[in-house]
């Protein structure tokens, strides 16, 4: 029994210092005129991303849709579509979800301020059942003015936001990526409040 009770607590401290892992941290400039704004405009950008791995995104899709084409024919283009697609349909809207709810601020495009949500890293994890990885993703936010976008108010880093789900019933791996801009969006939002 002390022994189940011991490894429960590692577990427990384990899972816990997952929960804080996530580092937000202003790299330039100042995000002091954005607090008083009601609206922000949000945009995303994944040029330059790197996946696991591979330095570069687009090495990471040729290798998985060879790997999923070798097992069934058509699964890995299948598979390349449905991983830009996320994009629109789960990861933004995670994102503008939380990130809404908890800076306190709406989405407009007409707003004086642009926040350029830039994706630099994903990790899609992975869950097998038996074992699993969360994802993560690590981006860079910047600020600037919707009339002038040259004009950098900030620049943020956010690093290791995590994807999981609560129980570990998190097979999909957009899924689990949506999860980590559902974290970047709710810790980011809480910052710029």
């Amino acid at each position: 029994m002390k022994k189940l009770l011991t490894l429960a607590a590692i577990a427990l401290f384990a899972f816990s210092g997952n929960l804080k892992a996530q580092k937000i941290k202003v790299l330039e400039g100042s995000i002091d005129a954005v607090k008083a704004e009601s609206s922000i405009n949000l945009e995303y950008t994944y040029d330059n991303m790197s996946v696991g791995k591979f330095d570069k995104e687009e090495d990471y899709i040729a290798k998985k849709k060879e790997d999923y084409n070798n097992k069934e024919a058509g699964r890995g283009d299948t598979w390349a579509k449905a991983w830009v697609d996320d994009r629109k349909s789960r990861f933004e809207p995670k994102f503008e979800e939380l990130f809404t709810e908890y800076s306190d601020k709406s989405n407009s495009k007409k707003a004086k301020y642009t926040l350029i949500f830039k994706t630099i890293f994903t990790e899609p994890g992975y869950n097998v059942g038996v074992m699993r990885k969360n994802a993560q993703i690590n981006a860079i936010a910047l600020i600037v003015e919707t009339a002038n976008p040259a004009n950098v108010i900030a620049k943020i880093s956010v690093d290791k936001a995590l994807g999981r789900t609560f129980g570990g019933y998190d097979f999909d791996t957009g899924g689990r990526i949506a999860e980590a801009y559902a974290d970047a969006g709710k810790a980011l939002g809480k910052y710029l409040k």
